[in-house]
């Protein structure tokens, strides 16, 4: 790892659900491997990450695992890092499987937020209000998103332009 992320700036993260099972039988893995790796990008690099993770129904979208992953992260990683719950849609290998419906991806993203998850977005659907950054100081909108495209862009040097709260991450003026 440690020669890879040297050349790193920036990742993204795929937590793909908080249960050895879900990773041993659908990705013939283990979480423990994610989980430390996480934990070392945090702790031993300067890599900004963000971690996403593919609510897949009926199997890693229950409001209890995703309770105890937002746990997880807060204890391990802290309130700062960003979590993308994105929709799975019907493809390849798991084509009788439904999409995730929208009210699962708002659950996640609330689930995150009350647990003290500055960071937290639903991506793969059309929603611009919880694709949005917000300030977590004044509650304003500081990048907003839809879909891939941007809006309004509040941060300047790093802050917030309406409140000068620091936002983590990396940002450019424009």
């Amino acid at each position: 790892r440690k020669e890879l992320y040297q050349y790193i700036d920036a990742a993204n993260i795929d937590l793909k659900a908080f249960s050895d099972l879900f990773y041993r039988r659908l990705t013939r893995s283990e979480i423990a491997p994610v989980l430390d790796t996480i934990q070392w990008m945090k702790n031993e690099t300067n890599v900004w990450f963000e971690l996403t993770t593919l609510l897949i129904p009926k199997e890693n979208d229950s409001a209890e695992e995703i309770k105890q992953m937002c746990d997880w992260i807060l204890s391990h990683i802290g309130d700062e890092v960003p979590i993308h719950f994105t929709a799975f849609h019907p493809d390849y290998k798991m084509m009788k499987t439904p999409k995730t419906p929208h009210s699962t991806l708002v659950m996640a993203r609330e689930i995150a937020l009350n647990f003290g998850i500055k960071y937290a977005y639903i991506g793969n659907c059309l929603d611009v209000e919880r694709q949005s950054t917000y300030c977590p100081s004044c509650k304003k909108v500081l990048i907003e998103r839809d879909h891939y495209e941007l809006g309004a862009y509040n941060i300047l040097e790093g802050r917030c332009a309406f409140c000068h709260t620091s936002i983590p991450g990396v940002f450019e003026d424009k």
